[in-house]
């Protein structure tokens, strides 16, 4: 598989980027203003065209801006000019979020997406509920056909293991 060239919007923090891209091989991920300059001031269209008509053969653009998904314009230039859009989308504006989001999809995307051919792709990151810790041993129990209280039991230090520190 050929390595990526991805543009990635101002909204993910530099140094973490270069750190993380360093674990990473699928793909270059190049700041819009290491582009060019220019390119921060304009609309997210404009960004996309900009790309398409560069020196370098850009597969797409990666950003935290959701409402690219839902503007008539953008849509239509991403097809037009037959780019992949990345949009981190359930992060908020916490650019950590989205940046974790990108680098856990960053493979997979880099390897289902296909050169001239447009894709948007949404990350979301689902915030499970948090459970009690009776309902993990519940679901264990009932997978290994016990109830949680036998598992519990079976399974609990004596007083004296609790009061041994494991360190000393």
């Amino acid at each position: 598989m050929a390595r990526r060239l991805f543009a990635l919007d101002q909204n993910f923090p530099q140094p973490i980027v270069e750190v993380l891209a360093e674990f990473q091989e699928e793909a270059e991920l190049v700041p819009v203003g290491d582009i060019d300059t220019g390119m921060q001031t304009l609309d997210d269209w404009e960004v996309l065209l900009a790309l398409h008509h560069h020196e370098r053969e850009w597969d797409g653009l990666i950003t935290t801006d959701s409402s690219m998904l839902s503007l008539p314009k953008e849509l239509s230039v991403l097809m037009q000019t037959r780019l992949t859009l990345v949009v981190a989308k359930e992060s908020g504006h916490d650019p950590l979020r989205a940046t974790g989001l990108l680098f856990a999809y960053l493979p997979g995307i880099c390897a289902r997406t296909h050169p001239g051919e447009s894709q948007p792709w949404t990350l979301r990151a689902a915030q499970p509920p948090e459970l009690d810790p009776w309902e993990h041993v519940d679901r264990l129990a009932k997978r290994r056909g016990h109830s949680a209280k036998a598992l519990y039991e079976s399974s609990k230090l004596s007083r004296t293991e609790l009061k041994r520190d494991p360190l000393d």
